[in-house]
C-alpha cells in the first residue's frame, strides 16, 4: 500500500521560503517543469552567490498586492511554452506545501500576466506523490491510500 495525495486540476499552494502564503496554481501533467509568475526579474550577486530578485502578484485579480522575492539562482534553461515559443528562463529551487505534502521543487520564472494562473505545477514537481483527478478542483492534497 502507498500513500498518495489527490489533486484537482487547480489547487492552492504555499511557497513559504518565498513568503507566498497562498497561490492558486494550475496542475498541468502536460508540462514538464513548473512555472511561477514574475512581473520583473533582476539577477544580482550577493556574497559571490548568483541571486535573483523578482516580483509577483500572487492574485491575478489584484496587481496592487506585490511580493518581492529573493533567492539563489539554481539554473537557466530554455523552456518551450504551450504556444511553442522557446524562452530562456531562470530556475529556482524552493519548498512547496500543497495539502499535507511538503516538497522541494524547481520552478522557472516567467511573466504570466496574460495567464489565468500565477503558477503552473508540472509533472516533475508532482513526482510519484500525487494523483490528479481532472474533473475535481481544490482538493488540497487529500491523502488517499492504494
Amino acid at each position: 500500500m502507498k500513500d498518495f495525495y489527490l489533486l484537482g486540476w487547480r489547487e492552492i499552494a504555499c511557497l513559504p521560503e518565498l513568503g507566498i502564503e497562498d497561490i492558486k496554481c494550475k496542475i498541468d501533467t502536460g508540462a514538464k517543469t513548473s512555472a511561477l509568475h514574475a512581473f520583473f526579474v533582476e539577477p544580482f550577486i550577493k556574497d559571490e552567490i548568483k541571486m535573483i530578485r523578482f516580483g509577483i502578484h500572487p492574485d491575478q485579480d489584484d496587481t496592487k498586492n506585490e511580493i518581492i522575492c529573493e533567492t539563489e539562482i539554481f539554473d537557466q534553461r530554455v523552456v518551450t511554452s504551450s504556444n511553442g515559443e522557446r524562452d530562456l528562463r531562470y530556475v529556482i529551487k524552493t519548498q512547496i506545501i500543497i495539502g499535507g505534502r511538503v516538497k522541494d521543487i524547481e520552478i522557472t520564472l516567467t511573466n504570466r500576466d496574460n495567464m489565468r494562473f500565477r503558477m503552473l505545477l508540472g509533472r516533475e514537481a508532482m513526482g510519484d506523490d500525487f494523483i490528479v483527478a481532472p474533473s475535481l478542483s481544490f482538493q488540497n492534497g487529500k491523502k488517499i491510500v492504494f
